[in-house]
């Protein structure tokens, strides 16, 4: 089976699929993220990180 990508739209709790599909890809590390292991994105950005990683690093390089 071939695995495809997702669209989706962040919400402040949960994301809502626009398209179907397996996973979407992080924003910092571009490695691919399954929709059944995706935690960490960010609303304003419209962004999915892989780990709590990316994310504190997208949210330290927005600041300086």
């Amino acid at each position: 089976m071939t695995k495809k990508l997702a669209k989706i739209k962040y919400l402040p709790n949960n994301f809502q699929i626009i398209e179907n599909g397996d996973f979407v890809i992080c924003a910092v590390s571009g490695k691919k993220i399954n929709l059944e292991d995706l935690t960490y994105w960010n609303v304003e950005l419209q962004e999915p990180y892989f780990s709590y990683k990316e994310a504190f690093i997208k949210k330290n390089n927005e600041v300086k």
